[in-house]
């Protein structure tokens, strides 16, 4: 009896959305592959086209798509790209949101609200997403709001390295904008061996992007304030707690944040505050109009490709997170 044996390579292929080109090309570069060519244009009514110029069948498919400005089109964009897909017989299909859009919708804060974190994790799935990819979740329940595996990517280890090399370790308070962020300031204070202060505030739910700052918990006096977020939308409660600590004493402030939204009059609060720098990373992308001379930028492609790599290769996410040094 003669036995046929038929052996298959796995094959990564990274797909980039229209949202963040720039990107896409530089995870494809750190990752050394060409991205998929890809077809994807608008119809005069506003509905989307995609089309994979190339065989997706029985690859590693790897979606990036940031969800930034207009959000909706580009989530839409990034669903239809997950059912050609799957519709094209891709053995698995990973969603890559840099910044996951609806995010800060994670639970019900009134009556009558949807959950709209968990409404964008049901429509991957339906669209045949087999695992999500983001940095920086707003919460990390978010993270079992999707039926598969999530990988939650960490930017603190490349604020904190940047910190840690252009401040004296001796002069920085961690100081977290709200007691949401915590847990997130104490691995700041961790990694950095500095004391932590913490902004008591209180928000109007029936306004948006708007906060009262209260009380400074903590002693900034003579101190290099860096306040961390995981995001900056509008800028208005940062630059508030911002005041608040000058008005505590604080000698500089620093404001590190991953997602940089800079809706609106962000760029404006920003050049008129006192605040000295504005640290980000490029999970978004940024327009040159929405730029200021206060704002760094740091490259997360390489953090994103490694976790790629990690996926595809069956290796561990997790393990490029233990044991963070600076």
């Amino acid at each position: 009896m003669t036995g046929i044996v038929q052996t298959s390579q796995k094959r990564l292929v990274l797909i980039g959305g229209r949202s963040h080109p720039e990107l896409s090309e530089h995870v494809a570069k750190e990752l050394g592959v060409e991205l998929v060519d890809t077809q994807a244009y608008d119809f005069a009514n506003g509905e989307i086209f995609v089309r994979f110029e190339e065989s997706v069948r029985g690859c590693d498919a790897f979606v990036l798509q940031s969800h930034t400005e207009p959000i909706n089109k580009w989530i839409m964009e990034q669903l239809l790209m997950v059912d050609a897909l799957k519709r094209a017989s891709a053995k698995r299909i990973t969603v890559v949101m840099p910044f996951y859009g609806y995010a800060r919708q994670d639970k019900k804060h009134r009556g009558r609200e949807p959950i709209s974190a968990r409404l964008i994790a049901d429509l991957f799935r339906t669209a045949g997403a087999d695992r999500l990819m983001a940095v920086d979740l707003h919460t990390a329940q978010i993270q079992g709001f999707f039926d598969g595996p999530v990988d939650h990517l960490f930017a603190l280890p490349l604020l904190v390295k940047y910190v840690a090399q252009h401040i004296d370790r001796n002069e920085i308070t961690v100081v977290s904008p709200d007691a949401g962020r915590v847990r997130v300031a104490e691995r700041w204070t961790d990694l950095l061996g500095a004391p932590l202060a913490i902004i008591h505030k209180r928000r109007d739910p029936d306004v948006p992007n708007e906060a009262k700052v209260f009380e400074v918990v903590g002693d900034v006096e003579g101190r290099i304030c860096v306040v961390i977020d995981d995001m900056i939308d509008t800028g208005g409660t940062i630059v508030k707690a911002a005041e608040q600590l000058f008005e505590n004493g604080a000698k500089d402030v620093i404001v590190a944040a991953t997602h940089a939204i800079l809706s609106g009059p962000a760029k404006e609060r920003f050049e008129n505050s006192r605040v000295r720098q504005v640290i980000v990373t490029d999970t978004l992308p940024i327009p040159e109009e929405r730029r200021f001379d206060k704002l760094l930028v740091l490259p997360v492609a390489p953090l994103i490709a490694r976790a790629i790599q990690e996926v595809f290769t069956d290796g561990s996410v997790t393990s490029m997170f233990e044991g963070d040094r600076v």
